[in-house]
Parts: structure tokens; sequence; C-alpha cells
């Protein structure tokens, strides 16, 4: 099957040329052609992401229009305004992926909003319900080394797709043949007819507008003198990050050189993740040199920021995103008390795999914190109950531990963009009153406790790493773990019982250990990976770290 797929291939004459070397280099190699034809992409709630190259299992223009069609098959039986918004960030061929979805819209009659150049999440979640989309597309594979890109669908609240929604596209998508199935219109007649149009500065001046209102401290960061060190990662953050902190105020930045242009080979860190020391450390480099306040790093979909903050002596340190999360919670909470900006009965809402650390503090500002699912869609739909609920602005602040915030409900993803901002003024702040994010920090564990979040991950590459994956799962569920280092396991939750949970299913596990640490063990949504969550409480960090390390090698045995 797959080598006949491949021959259909190699015998049309494909419009991207790119192609066809590579077509031709696997001639004769089964696993090369297996591994490109056997399977497609698999559609899902994070839309498609691969490697970008020939065939059904690989990131190119078929692949991309294939997905559009079911997509627009979708958004023809939902009425409304009939548009979908597109953006796109620096990643190889994101901005020919962005024009190939805008071509198969427009040819089956759906009217189509496309950043000119490229935007973050943010942006194109905010364009989506800016113009009343049906959908949107935003092309990126986030964090994901530059061999990659995918395919970002968004439903009409400004959220990644239902699943509901995403099950109808991908039936929609495989009745649709990938190399002639999706019906194409020139982009530039498109534009002619009005079926494509470009996203208007009204719009974009809004999601500025709309970002700098979340400010707690308006004014602040004018006098403070913060002197910033930033980097975008070669990605979609340099324009909206720097006109947002230009417009508060925040005039002292320097931008990291070699990683200040869009570029989608990311030629100064092979995986741009602001998680990662590496992708860093130019700008930390740069940071030392002048003695900067502070060092922020966004992906190159500009959803999540990364942050090094200066310690009294003069070094740097890395802060999770847990730490950023509690961090930039306490400093809302503070702030919007001593403002009287608080709303009644406020919300925030993290992942179940998030410090508890946060629910804590939470507690202590008469804050309501509700834990939901990973992925930032259900932080969303929080916010979407919320606002059906006609209290929209009892939300104030929303986290994930993999760096991504979001403060406000005008768009529904993470946005590393208002982060940046309220890192920033927070920064401020503190320096203003002679103190620092690091001693703030201290200040917060030497009040709750000095918890510690670490997260470890083990791949499963090749077509059989899935089922090594579910076979693992399957194993720690059906031979629960009674203790971990001696540890007992007090309470196990598997969320693929939502009658227990509350929640909707998921695969996830949490053991709640004797003396208050917890593992959570759960496959990655888009990456072929299991990861581990441990979080460990102890009277300093050394006693915290000590326990992470003893639960990791108990866990260790039972992932192998």
């Amino acid at each position: 099957m797959y080598k006949t797929e491949y021959e259909r291939w190699l015998a049309t004459e494909l419009e991207d040329k790119d192609l066809v070397p590579e077509l031709l280099s696997v001639q004769g190699d089964d696993e090369a052609i297996k591994d490109r034809f056997a399977v497609a992409l698999k559609f899902g709630t994070a839309g498609l992401r691969g490697v970008i190259g020939a065939g059904t299992n690989r990131m190119n223009i078929y692949v991309v229009r294939q997905a559009t069609q079911g997509l627009a098959n979708w958004v023809k039986t939902q009425g409304g305004t009939q548009t979908v918004a597109i953006s796109y960030d620096s990643r190889i061929k994101s901005d020919v992926f962005a024009k190939a979805a805008a071509e198969v819209l427009a040819a089956n009659g759906v009217k189509v909003r496309i950043y000119k150049a490229l935007m973050p999440v943010p942006a194109l979640s905010f364009a989506t319900r800016f113009y009343n989309c049906n959908a949107g597309i935003m092309v990126t594979a986030s964090h994901n080394p530059a061999k990659y890109n995918g395919y970002k669908a968004y439903g009409p609240d400004g959220c990644q797709l239902t699943d509901e929604a995403a099950d109808v596209v991908y039936a929609e998508i495989q009745k649709t043949d990938v190399l002639t199935g999706a019906k194409v219109m020139p982009f530039a007649e498109g534009l002619e007819n009005g079926m494509i149009e470009y996203v208007g500065d009204d719009c974009i001046e809004a999601l500025y507008a709309a970002i700098e209102s979340r400010s707690v401290r308006p004014g602040l960061c004018k006098t403070a003198g913060l002197k910033l060190v930033y980097s975008p990662l070669n990605g979609s953050g340099l324009v909206p990050v720097t006109r947002v902190l230009s417009d508060i105020g925040v005039t002292d930045v320097t931008i990291v050189p070699e990683q200040k242009d869009p570029d989608g080979n990311f030629p100064t860190c092979p995986y741009p993740n602001p998680e990662i020391f590496e992708a860093l450390r130019l700008g930390l480099e740069l940071a030392k040199e002048s003695g900067a306040d502070l060092m922020l790093a966004t992906d190159p979909d500009a959803d999540r920021v990364g942050i090094a903050v200066r310690c009294k002596d003069g070094s740097y340190e890395l802060l999770s995103g847990n730490e950023v999360g509690v961090l930039l919670l306490d400093y809302i909470c503070t702030a919007r008390i001593e403002n009287g900006t608080m709303p009644k009965d406020p919300v925030c809402v993290k992942s179940i795999v998030s410090t508890p650390l946060a629910d804590v503090v939470a507690a202590h500002y008469g804050v309501e914190c509700r834990n939901v699912l990973t992925g930032f869609k259900w932080i969303g739909d929080q916010i979407a109950q919320l606002e059906a609920a006609g209290e929209v602005e009892r939300f104030i602040f929303g986290f994930e531990e993999s760096y991504g915030y979001l403060s406000g409900s005008y768009v529904r993803d993470k946005d590393a963009v208002v982060a940046s901002m309220l890192i920033c003024e927070m920064a401020a702040y503190y320096r203003s009153i002679g103190s620092s994010i690091k001693e703030e920090l201290e200040r917060i564990y030497a009040q709750y406790g000095r918890y510690l979040n670490k997260v470890d991950s083990y791949e499963f590459p090749g077509l059989s790493g899935m089922d090594k994956m579910n076979g693992i799962m399957e194993n720690l569920r059906r031979n629960p773990p009674a203790e971990f280092a001696g540890h007992k396991v007090v309470k196990a939750t598997d969320y693929k019982k939502p009658e227990e949970t509350g929640l909707p299913a998921a695969n996830v596990l949490i053991y709640s250990l004797e003396g208050g640490a917890s593992v959570v063990v759960r496959p990655s949504g888009t990456e072929p990976k299991i990861k581990t969550y441990f979080t460990t409480l102890g009277k300093d960090l050394a006693e915290a770290e000590a326990q992470k390390e003893a639960l990791a090698a108990a866990l260790k045995p039972l992932l192998d």
C-alpha cells in the first residue's frame, strides 16, 4: 500500500519541486519509503505536527491542503461568517503553508483573514475572535527542532478545536485525496476577488491595546529604569513584544543579535525552547556583559516565555515555569488588592501537572484556583464558562508549568506577549521598592514552604514508539505501584476515569504520596515521549531535590 502511494507521488507532476529530489533519493529504500508513506500525520485537537518533507507522514503543501479541505468542509456546516483567520511563524515554509491553506479555503467559498507578516499564536487567537471567525489556523511547530512544522486549528472562540470538532475535521480529511482532493484558488486571485484579505491595522492595534490593558501597575515602568535583554529565538515575538514593552515604558532593551531576525533554521539553538539552557545561552552572556536586571526569551510562535533573573552576586538564575507562574499570580493579586481592582470572587486556573504552590498562594489571597487537564484549551474553556455566565472579569490569571501564561480574556491561548509585559512590570516594581524577583521568590518559599517541581522526559522514537508508550501506561494501570522510594502512595488518580475526577478523560496518572509529594505520569500529546512530573516539599532545596532524585530513580524501571 505505502509503496503504491510512493509511486503515485513519484509519478505526479508536483508543484513543490523541493519534494522531488527527496522522493528520488529514497527510491529502493523500503524503510525510508515506509516512514514517509505507511501512515498519515494524524489530525487532532493540536492539529498536525511533523517533519517537513515528502509523503503523507510529513508536513508539505499537499498534507496542508488536505487538512484545510477537511476544515473547510466543517466550516461550511457551521453558518456564521464563513471566515477563517490565518497566522504563521518563522519556521521553514510557514508562510508557504499559510498561503496554501488560504488558497483552499477561498476555493471553497470560505473567506480568509491572513496576517501580512508573521505573527504569534495570541495574534491568531485574537484575530479569530475580532473578526467573528468560524475557525483559525496557526502554522507553527511551537518549540520543536527546525526540521518540524505544524498546523494548529482553532474554534470560533479563539481556543484550540474541541475534540468533537477535531473528530469531524479528521473524518473529512480522510475522505480527501491528499494529492487531488482539495480545491485550490490561486492566492492572487483570492486577494483580487476579496475572498482573501489581510488582517487590518485596526485588529493589530486592538490586540496591543487589549494586552496593555492587563497592566496591573500602569505607568510604573516609565520611571523604574529596568534593563532588559530579550531574545525572540529567531521567531515571531520581536515585533509584538518590543512594541508592547516600548508602549509601557521599557526602553532599555537589548535584543540578542544572532536571534533577532526570523529564521526557521534556528542557527544558534537546535531546539528553540525557552525551557532549556542552550536556547538562552547567548542571551545570558549578553545579560552578564550589560548587567541587565532580566533576560527574556520567547519561543518561535511566541506563546511561551522563559526568563533568567539577576541575583545579588551578579549571577543569573533561570526560573521554571512553575516559579514564574506563582510569582505572577502573587504579583497580580498583591497589586490588584492594593489598587482596588481585584474582582469579586476572583479565579485563577492552572493545569493539574502545575505546582500545588499556586493553590496555596491563591488561597492566601482569597482566589479560587481551578485545576484543569494539560493543554491551554482547558484554561480557555474555563474562561468561556465564566464568559457564558457573564462573569469573565473574575478570571485574573492562568498558567501551565511549560512556560505558558495568560492574563485576561481577549485571547484563549497562552500569550508570551502579555507575559513578557507583566514579568517586566513585576521586575520594575520590585526594583522600585529595593527588592528583586529572586528575593520575592525566596520570600514566597519562606512563607509557604520549599516546593520543588521537576519534569523528566523519556523518548520513544519510531513507529513502535506509540505502542511502547501505550504498553507502559497500561501496565501502570494494571499493576499500580504501592510506593515510590519508601513513600507510600496514599491516592492514585486515573484521569481516564472522568466519573472520579470530574474532568474529561485524559491519559494521566497522578500518585499522591505520604508527606505531600506527588508523581505524575503522562504521554505527551505532541511528541513521542512520556513526561514525568515530580513535586516535592522540603525544609530546604537540598532536601526537596534529594527526595525528587529518589522518586525518579524508583519510577524509572517502570518506564523501560
